[in-house]
C-alpha cells in the first residue's frame, strides 16, 4: 500500500514529536518540568478555503499513536484573527506541543510559533514567510495552474470557483470528499495574504 498525504503527514508528526524535547525554541525558554517532558501534544492549524475537518485524518491516526491533538478552526478574516485563534488552543495545551500547518496554515504556525509551549514547529504543504514578508510574496515566480481561480467577493473574500475545486484545490481526494470540501469551503479575507508577518 502506497502511503497517502495524511500518512506521511502523521508519520512527520510523530517523528517529529519524538525527538523535540531538546529542540525547544531559543526564545521560548521552558521551564526544567517542561522541557523534560515528552512531547504527546499536537495543534493543527489549516490552509484557507478550508475548515479543520481536513485533519480529520491526520487527527486519527495521531490519537490512535497516543497524542492529544486539537484542531484550531481559523476564522480566516485575517492573518491576526487565525493567530489569535491559534494561540487560544495552544494556551489550553498541558504540556510542550508541536505546531502543524498546512498551506496557510504555515503562515499562522510562523507568526504563532514562538507561544511557549510551541517545541516545534511541522509545515505540511505550507507557507513559511520570514519576518517582514507577506504570503504573497511566496508565491513570487510560480504560475498559477489555470484550474485554480478564486473568486473575490466585493467584501474581499475569496472562494475558489466551484467548478474547478476539484481540479484546482483537491485533485488527490476522492470525488465525495472534493464535493464536500468544495460546498464547506471557508472563504479567506485576500488582504491576509498581504499582511507581513512580525
Amino acid at each position: 500500500m502506497n502511503p497517502t498525504r495524511r500518512d506521511l503527514a502523521a508519520a512527520a508528526v510523530a517523528t517529529i514529536a519524538a525527538a523535540s524535547v531538546q529542540g525547544q525554541p531559543s526564545q521560548a525558554q521552558p521551564s526544567q518540568a517542561q522541557s523534560s517532558q515528552p512531547v504527546r501534544n499536537v495543534v493543527l492549524v489549516h490552509g484557507a478555503f478550508a475548515d479543520g475537518s481536513g485533519w480529520r485524518g491526520v487527527h486519527d491516526q495521531l490519537t490512535a499513536r497516543g497524542y492529544r491533538v486539537s484542531i484550531v478552526q481559523n476564522p480566516l478574516t485575517s492573518l491576526a484573527d487565525d493567530v489569535a485563534a491559534t494561540r487560544r488552543v495552544l494556551d489550553r495545551q498541558d504540556g510542550p506541543t508541536i505546531l502543524v500547518g498546512h498551506s496557510w496554515g504555515g503562515t499562522v504556525i510562523t507568526e504563532a510559533g514562538n507561544h511557549p509551549k510551541v517545541a516545534g514547529l511541522v509545515y505540511v504543504s505550507a507557507l513559511s514567510p520570514d519576518a517582514g514578508e507577506t504570503t504573497a510574496q511566496q508565491y513570487n515566480g510560480f504560475t498559477t495552474p489555470p484550474e485554480f481561480v478564486i473568486d473575490v467577493q466585493p467584501d474581499g473574500f475569496g472562494f475558489i470557483r466551484p467548478e474547478n475545486f476539484k481540479p484546482g484545490f483537491a485533485a488527490d481526494a476522492s470525488d465525495a470528499d472534493a464535493a464536500f470540501m468544495r460546498d464547506a469551503q471557508v472563504p479567506i479575507a485576500m488582504a491576509a495574504f498581504s499582511t507581513k508577518l512580525t
